[in-house]
């Protein structure tokens, strides 16, 4: 099965760098009729703009202000695919003085901006025809890191909701990938201490088409993605991808 990205609409929140930016770029060479750039800072997308002229929408969305996500989706009415990418990272040692700080920060925007944006966005998807919601999650919401504990544990928080949106949203005939990349070339993985081993974004785009293509539900884009992705593909299939009844 081949999905068709010719003359799709795509909205990308946290297009203006990294991964997200990368996203852009490579869904409109893949002939996306348009892109949502949803950002924070509206004057970062100039130079997509500039490349892409109206083929790309700056668009105000805060993942940490609802109000702004429900606005965003009054405009992006006409939107097939929601890749939501931004999220932030902060890392720190579990104990330390700040982490119930570090860890509230971190839920704020990588898990309730995640539910925000489905609950804004699902239902344009449905309207247009069911389309594909994607999450930005990470390997580590898969196994933790203890140097960055609360980055691990909001992941896997939103891991898990994009479990449960798999089937929920499946039920209106909307896709839902959940993309779980390693070590990237972004100001995120720097932020890290993952500059040395870190791959190029493209990788994560490429995986996201494949998936579409595939069918698939996990995205595991790199290679230390794929050594976890291939670890834990058992589980993946027989326990998280499973209708398994709660009774």
């Amino acid at each position: 099965m081949t999905y068709n990205l010719i003359n799709k609409v795509i909205l990308v929140t946290g297009a203006n760098r990294g991964i997200g930016k990368v996203i852009t770029e490579t869904f409109l060479e893949a002939g996306a009729a348009k892109v949502y750039a949803a950002v924070r800072n509206i004057a970062s997308v100039a130079p997509l703009v500039e490349q892409y002229g109206t083929r790309v929408v700056p668009l105000h969305v805060d993942l940490a202000d609802p109000e702004s996500i429900n606005a965003a989706a009054e405009t992006a009415k006409d939107v097939n695919i929601v890749i939501n990418n931004a999220g932030t990272f902060r890392g720190g040692e579990l104990l330390s003085a700040d982490a119930i700080e570090s860890l509230s920060f971190q839920m704020d925007i990588n898990v309730y901006g995640l539910i925000n944006m489905a609950k804004a966005f699902a239902p344009i998807l449905k309207a247009n025809g069911g389309g594909v919601f994607a999450q930005l999650n990470s390997v580590v919401s898969i196994k933790a890191f203890a140097n960055f504990a609360a980055y691990s544990a909001s992941k896997a928080a939103s891991y898990s909701i994009t479990q449960s949106l798999k089937e929920i949203l499946g039920e209106q005939g909307i896709r839902v990938l959940s993309i779980h990349p390693g070590p990237i070339a972004t100001d995120m993985g720097d932020a890290a201490g993952l500059t040395a081993i870190a791959e190029p974004p493209s990788l994560v785009a490429e995986g996201i088409i494949a998936a579409l293509n595939n069918d698939d539900f996990h995205v595991f884009p790199d290679t230390m993605a794929k050594q976890i992705g291939s670890a834990y593909q058992s589980f993946a299939q027989n326990i998280v991808e499973a209708n398994i009844s709660e009774a």
